[in-house]
């Protein structure tokens, strides 16, 4: 299904690569969250049901579940950085320098618990769940803006039932980095550019993949003066866009007094562009050599596979190019990584946009078939949180 055949905006006509949307978008908050209500309901409705599968499975298990949500993995790296800030040196270890996780979401977990009750642990938690609430509201909000109402509320559904969709509610920063993404992207569908660099920017200060948003914000900006090229708004949403990203790398920088000093610290996690050689390494032992891999690993690669694939119904569907950038540089550098394999299935859980082709089929689709793909979807996203929280032993 094309995308192309908009009618223009009021405020301008469309600009390369982005054409304007089919409806103009609400005109009051009210009114827009009574339009997202039931993409809302059914984003909780899914992601209950995957917390309450991991409690009944923690508690055979005699496993706690506040744990595994706020504490493990790179929360704790998170916790320990608004406790007692970054690292002052390189060093030498591996996995061990904490200046490779991005600033926005400790810090505002810091400046957060001086004004709520509990720890920050559950001060964190609790940012995640609002951040991942705001974040469905903006996958909804592009999903409607380019094919209506019912493909949004789908493509929420489909975003929250994602095999790692349990990480949408622990004390990580993918709920925050998509929801800046999501409405980032959606200003730039109606054509509000300096909301939009601004909102890149903060993602930029959020994850490392805050590159993906800016250079679709930035490069959609930059065609659009061609046509368009009295608007000093799209001039500096082609500047501010990657202002976060490049900020932290700077700032890095300079702390360690190398200009190179972010790409060191990477570098000491192993998290290297190799042009894919370990991922197709990875995905060739999968599928041909391991004879028993590990089930979770399974899941990993068939993610990255599918999408691949739905990367490329993307480009057949054309969909406006700043979704196509934004999902296509996450993608290369997701699977053009030569770091550790098994969170890769989360780092690309921000790009919904991909999902957009499965959305527009179950659309199309008859109510039992749609019925029962949602249903297996969720129950699948269900069974894959406990499994990736309670028998996986690495990191999500």
């Amino acid at each position: 299904m094309s995308t192309t055949a908009f009618r223009p905006t009021p405020r301008a006509t469309a600009s390369p690569g982005s054409p304007p949307p089919q409806a103009p978008p609400p005109s009051r908050p009210r009114a827009a969250l009574r339009r997202a209500a039931p993409a809302l309901l059914a984003y909780l409705a899914v992601r209950l049901a995957g917390l309450a599968v991991l409690a009944l499975w923690a508690h055979r298990r005699h496993h706690g579940v506040w744990p595994v949500l706020a504490l493990h993995w790179d929360a704790d790296w998170y916790l320990g950085i608004a406790d007692h800030g970054y690292a002052h040196e390189l060093g030498t270890a591996y996995n061990a320098n904490n200046l490779a996780f991005f600033p926005l979401y400790p810090y505002l977990v810091k400046a957060v618990a001086v004004l709520t009750p509990g720890s920050r642990a559950s001060t964190g938690l609790g940012i995640a769940v609002l951040a991942s609430l705001t974040a469905a509201w903006g996958v909804f909000a592009v999903g409607d803006r380019l094919h209506g109402h019912r493909t949004g509320v789908l493509l929420t559904v489909l975003w929250a039932a994602l095999p790692v969709g349990l990480v949408q509610w622990m004390g990580y920063t993918e709920s925050l980095f998509t929801a800046f993404a999501a409405w980032a992207l959606y200003a730039v569908l109606i054509d509000r550019p300096l909301t939009a660099a601004w909102l890149a920017s903060l993602a930029g200060l959020t994850r490392p993949t805050g590159v993906a948003v800016a250079a679709a914000v930035a490069g959609w900006a930059l065609l659009a003066v061609r046509r368009r090229p009295f608007d000093a708004r799209l001039l500096a949403a082609a500047v501010l866009a990657p202002l976060g990203w490049c900020g932290y790398v700077g700032w890095v920088g300079r702390r360690l007094g190398r200009w190179d000093g972010y790409f060191a610290v990477q570098r000491l996690w192993r998290n290297e562009l190799d042009g894919g050689r370990e991922t197709v390494r990875r995905i060739r032992e999968m599928l041909a050599s391991d004879p028993r891999p590990h089930l979770f690993l399974v899941m990993v690669t068939g993610t990255l596979i599918a999408s691949v694939v739905l990367f490329a119904l993307s480009v057949g569907d054309r969909q406006p190019l700043p979704l196509l950038v934004f999902t296509g540089v996450l993608l290369v550098i997701v699977l053009g990584s030569g770091g550790v394999y098994f969170p890769r299935a989360r780092f690309l859980m921000p790009g919904f946009p991909l999902l957009m082709p499965l959305a527009l089929h179950l659309t199309r689709a008859s109510r039992r078939y749609r019925a029962l793909f949602l249903t297996a979807a969720v129950l699948g996203s269900a069974y894959w949180g406990a499994h990736m929280a309670l028998l996986w032993p690495g990191a999500p």
